[in-house]
């Protein structure tokens, strides 16, 4: 089954900075800007088809079509790289506000007067590490969950500091995912 990105609200989350790093990785080269500034022209040759794709990248979060064109580059990618857009939007996704984390706690703090923890959780479809600073009621909850190799749920705004995952604000956290 292909699943298609349509959701706006998640779509203007996505950084544009995010997506030309993405895109300078995976071997595409700027190759003009647009409008004053307001977008940039990828470009990229498969060297095994020929085949030449292009993505016109927005430059200002305010465009009345930012999400649309984020839409059309995750389409574009999805066709060159050969992953769904589940998968690179996994990959560009830099902010989610109140968002419900479930996973397994792997690590907690050796000194009792740190309340970080490390939970192994899905973020749009793939396991990431992702770091929590909880309150010392939480923390001693992430504890029990670590020891006694219990799910937990909790929310917050998820962000993505280089390549860490950091869920701030975290609040409502239980064990066992409600059961």
């Amino acid at each position: 089954m292909k699943v298609t990105i349509r959701d706006s609200n998640i779509l203007k989350t996505i950084d544009f900075n995010e997506v030309a790093q993405h895109l300078q990785k995976k071997g595409w080269h700027e190759t003009g800007k647009i409008y004053n500034d307001l977008g940039s022209i990828w470009r990229f040759k498969d060297c095994y088809s020929g085949e030449e794709f292009e993505i016109l990248l927005p430059l200002k979060y305010d465009l009345g079509d930012y999400a649309a064109r984020i839409s059309d580059a995750i389409k574009t990618l999805e066709e060159v790289e050969k992953r769904s857009q589940l998968d690179i939007l996994s990959d560009l996704l830099t902010v989610a506000s109140n968002i419900t984390i479930q996973g397994m706690v792997i690590q907690v703090p050796d000194r009792p007067i740190v309340n970080n923890v490390t939970v192994l959780g899905v973020v749009v479809t793939k396991l990431r590490k992702i770091q929590m600073e909880l309150t010392e009621f939480d923390c001693n909850t992430a504890i029990k969950a670590y020891r006694d190799r219990l799910p937990i749920l909790c929310s917050g705004d998820l962000i993505k500091i280089d390549d860490t995952f950091v869920l701030q604000n975290p609040r409502g956290l239980i064990l066992g995912c409600g059961n």
